[in-house]
């Protein structure tokens, strides 16, 4: 399988979630399911059942922790310069408003647009990569056609 690329934050993030999951999310749930049988018949049981769903979301969430996790490659980006490239903290404007964004280019797993956090797989990502500050980039959106010029770039 490939290799799934992540910031050092990233993967410290989801490494803290994994760990509460497993320690504090999973035994709370046991106990919550266990309370919640004692109360009675189980085909009525509006607590049972809750809390064998939010079981089932906590078990899956764990499973694809896990193997994002084990198929992470962590990329610093103290290391590296020049172009657009993984975990660059880009500085655009818009060239039809001339607004100001700021992103970091990030993995799947760690994207989060209303953060900054751009995913790498995204169409303006996919077009930011390889290019250098002064460059002009256009990008089809949903949206539609957006202009956007490259201001700064840093390795943060």
């Amino acid at each position: 399988m490939d290799k799934i690329p992540l910031t050092r934050a990233g993967h410290t993030a989801l490494s803290e979630e994994l760990k509460t999951l497993k320690s504090i999310e999973r035994p709370a749930i046991i106990e919550a399911i266990a309370v919640a049988r004692e109360l009675g018949d189980l085909k009525e049981n509006a607590e049972y059942h809750s809390a064998r769903e939010k079981q089932g979301f906590i078990e899956g969430r764990i499973k694809e922790l896990e193997g994002v996790l084990s198929l992470a490659e962590v990329i610093d980006p103290r290391n590296m310069s020049g172009t657009v490239k993984f975990s660059a903290t880009v500085t655009l404007v818009d060239e039809d408003t001339d607004e100001e964004k700021t992103y970091q280019i990030v993995g799947e797993p760690e994207s989060d647009l209303e953060s900054g956090k751009l995913n790498i797989k995204s169409p303006l990502a996919r077009a930011l990569i390889g290019k250098e500050e002064g460059d002009s980039v256009e990008v089809r959106t949903p949206g539609g056609e957006r202009a956007y010029e490259i201001l700064k770039i840093e390795f943060i």
